[in-house]
C-alpha cells in the first residue's frame, strides 16, 4: 500500500444533492490525503457515484463545497474501451487527446504493458481480451489520463468472483509503484477492507456518512488476511455501521 503524508487531495464539506425533489446526498463531508486508498462503501443506489460525479465536476452540489487539489482521472465500472481501436491506442487515447502523436503516445505506454499483465496484447482489439484484461487496460488508460487522483467506480463489479479476487491482488501490486491517490467505490465489504487505508460507510439514500473506519492492516496483503482476527474485527465494525 502507498504511504500518505497528511497533504489533503480531496475535501468535501457538507455536500447535499437532490434530483427532481429526490434527496440523494445529505451533508457529506470527507477527506482523502495524498497517497491514500480510501473507499466509499454503501448499498447499491446510495449515491456513491453521485459523489464521484461532483468531485469530477460532472455535477454541481446543491449545497456544500468540493475541493480538488490535483488532476483527476475517472474509471467507470464498464471498461468503455473503443472496440475499433487496438488496445495500445485505447490506452494511449488520453495522450492523443493532449496532442501527442500516435508514435509518441504508443512509445510512452508500451513499457507499461508487461507490469500490467498485457504484454503481447498491444495490437489486439478489446474483444480479444478477457474481462480482467480489459479492466487492466481501462485502469492503465485512466492512469494515463492522470496519475495524481484516481476515481474508481466499482471497477471490478462486473467480474466473476475468481477474476475479481485476482484483480484485487493485481491492483494492490501495481499501486505499490504508483504515486497516486485513490478514491474507490464498492458495495463489497471484504473488497473495501482488503484494498483500503480508510473506509467511509454510507447509508442508503439520502446518503450520509454513518462512520469512518481506519483499516489497520499490513501493507503487504494476501488473501489469507481475510480470515485473520484483525480483518474479521474490522468487518464486524463495518457490519455494525451498516
Amino acid at each position: 500500500m502507498n504511504n500518505y503524508n497528511g497533504k489533503k487531495k480531496l475535501v468535501l464539506k457538507n455536500i447535499s444533492k437532490s434530483f427532481q425533489g429526490d434527496s440523494i446526498l445529505k451533508d457529506i463531508s470527507l477527506k482523502v490525503e495524498e497517497g491514500e486508498f480510501v473507499t466509499l462503501l454503501g448499498p447499491s443506489g446510495s449515491g456513491k457515484s453521485t459523489i464521484l460525479n461532483i468531485i469530477s465536476g460532472i455535477l454541481e452540489p446543491d449545497a456544500g463545497e468540493a475541493k480538488v487539489l490535483g488532476q483527476i482521472s475517472y474509471m467507470h465500472q464498464k471498461d468503455l474501451l473503443l472496440p475499433w481501436k487496438k488496445v495500445i491506442d485505447n490506452v494511449a487515447l488520453p495522450l492523443y487527446i493532449k496532442g501527442k502523436s500516435k508514435a509518441e503516445g504508443r512509445n510512452k505506454v508500451k513499457n507499461y504493458f508487461e507490469p500490467y499483465g498485457l504484454k503481447g496484447y498491444e495490437f489486439k482489439y478489446p474483444f480479444q481480451l478477457s474481462g480482467g484484461m480489459r479492466q487492466r487496460a481501462a485502469f492503465l488508460r485512466t492512469y494515463m489520463t492522470s496519475s495524481d487522483i484516481m476515481l474508481l467506480d466499482e471497477p471490478f463489479g462486473a467480474l466473476d468472483a475468481i477474476t475479481r479476487s485476482k484483480m484485487q491482488n493485481w491492483l494492490l501490486k501495481v499501486i505499490k509503484d504508483l504515486s497516486t491517490t485513490i478514491l474507490f467505490i464498492t458495495h463489497d465489504i471484504e473488497e473495501a477492507i482488503y484494498l483500503s487505508n480508510r473506509i467511509y460507510v454510507l447509508s442508503d439514500k439520502p446518503a450520509y456518512i454513518k462512520g469512518e473506519i481506519l483499516v489497520d492492516l499490513p501493507k503487504n496483503r494476501t488473501k489469507e488476511l481475510i480470515t485473520s482476527e484483525k480483518f474479521v474485527a474490522i468487518k464486524k465494525q463495518v457490519l455494525e455501521l451498516l
